[in-house]
This record gives C-alpha cells, structure tokens and sequence, in this order.
C-alpha cells in the first residue's frame, strides 16, 4: 500500500467495523447458561481495524468494542457482590478480554506481499486474539466466579475447560470466515481490493467445509453436554446431569461429522492430483 490512509477514512472505516462486529456479536451460534458464547466471527471486523491502521488505533477501537460489550453484558454484574468482583468483571470478561483484539495486527508484513500471506498473518493474528481472550476468562473464572458458575474446589481445571468450550468453537469459526474472507479481498490497499483467483489463493472449499462439519459437530456437542451440566438460572453445576445426555445422539452426529469431513477431504486431496 503506498498511498496514506487519511485520519477521517480511519475514524469511519474503524466506526463501521466496531458496528459491525457489534452486530455480528448478538448473533450467536451458542449461548452458555452461564457466560460465554460463539458467534459468527464477530471479533474479525475489530481486528481488520488493527491489521489495516496499527496496532494503537487498534487498541483504542478494541477496548471501545469491549466497552460495548459490558453495556450489553449489564446483566453479568448482578451476579456479583463486591465492588473488587465488579471492577475484575469488567476489566477481565470485557475490557482487557476484548481489548487484545488490537494486537491482531502484529503479524501484518511478516508472512510476505502475496495473498496467501496476507491470509496467514491474518490468522496469526486471530490466533493470538483468541488466546490472548482466553487467558483473560480462564483467570476471571478461577477467581471471580470460582463458587458461583465454577467449582471452588479445581476452579482452574474447571474454568480452563469451560471457557475452552465456547472459546474454540469461536476461533474456529473466525479462522474459516477469515479464510474466505481474506483470500477474496486484499486489505492492505487504502481500499480494499478484489483479489484475482489464482491456484496459490484459490479458496479449498471442501477442506473448509470439512472443518466446518466438524466445528458444528463440536458446538452440537457443548450444547448438548453442558445443557445438562449446568443450571441456567442459578449457574450451579450438576455432574449427575451427565446421566441425562443423550450420548447415542452425540456418538452418532460427531461420528458422522466426522466421516462426512474425512470423506471431503479425500475428494479434495484427489481433485488435487488430477489437477
């Protein structure tokens, strides 16, 4: 990108993307009874912001987007009593959780000036983001909420698997849609452009479509299990609920999931050698 990106085109583009990826938050793929949720991608508009504009218009955008999403979590507060628990609340599930999503463009000019590399940056940088997210719930979990959603007794083991269940579900779905969004549109230019598809960048369907039965297989799955697990008005957790899932089903769409996935990938792995 040679031409400079002017301080107005930022302020809009950043004020779009933030909406964007408002939007896209309340579109939710999985709602946990008790904190935690996937959508669809809805960190990725934030984080452009980052990749296109640096990392400290990134972070002031990011940390506006988690300030938004406290306002609309106003509700997650009530569960808490002290004035300590409040503040670590909102500094750990939201501001700091949702701030990281500035640093998603650190990788931006590592990986090469061709469109495949533009796409692995991009998903370095989600990676990060995600694990950087996680990090910020795992400890909020283990301290915070350790008595009320989460088991005092191994409320670390416990919060690192339960923020896991919604926090991969998450990062897979934006890695896919950061994927196909990436290898059509270059957005290191001062307006993105359409990029040409070629062998090098062309988007492998049916790989990603195995990655997204998968992915849904999964997120089946956390609703499933945890539907039983936990009480959605009280948060407190029943193991004895593991009873009631109704495994056969589990077993039956993971397995065909799974078949159905190793299957397009054998197709696309032969498409490949004919080619």
């Amino acid at each position: 990108m040679t031409e400079k990106i002017s301080a107005t085109q930022r302020l809009v583009e950043s004020a779009l993307l933030i909406a964007m990826g408002v939007v896209l938050s309340l579109i939710k793929i999985i709602d946990l009874p008790y904190g935690g949720s996937v959508t669809i991608a809805s960190m990725f508009p934030v984080m452009l912001i980052a990749y296109r504009h640096g990392l400290g218009f990134g972070l002031v955008s990011a940390t506006v987007f988690g300030g938004i999403q406290q306002l609309l979590g106003l509700k997650t507060l009530s569960w808490v009593s002290t004035w300590q628990s409040v503040l670590a609340v909102i500094l750990l599930d939201y501001i700091v959780a949702f701030a990281v999503i500035g640093l998603g463009g650190l990788f931006r000019g590592r990986f090469g000036k061709r469109a495949d590399g533009q796409v692995s940056e991009l998903l370095a940088g989600a990676l990060l983001v995600c694990l950087l997210r996680y990090i910020c719930h795992v400890i909020s979990g283990a301290t915070v909420w350790a008595g009320l959603s989460i088991p005092t007794r191994g409320a670390i083991a416990y919060s690192l698997a339960y923020n896991a269940t919604y926090m991969i579900p998450e990062t897979l779905v934006m890695c896919i849609v950061i994927y196909f969004v990436g290898s059509a549109l270059d957005f290191r230019f001062v307006t993105p452009v359409r990029l040409a598809r070629t062998n090098k960048n062309k988007v492998p369907v049916l790989e990603l479509l195995a990655v997204g039965l998968v992915t849904a297989a999964l997120i089946f799955d956390i609703v499933l299990v945890f539907g039983k697990l936990q009480n959605a008005e009280t948060g407190n957790w029943y193991f004895t609920g593991l009873g009631q899932v109704n495994w056969v089903l589990l077993l039956v769409v993971t397995a065909a999931a799974i078949a159905a996935a190793v299957a397009l990938i054998l197709i696309a792995r032969a498409r490949q050698k004919k080619d």
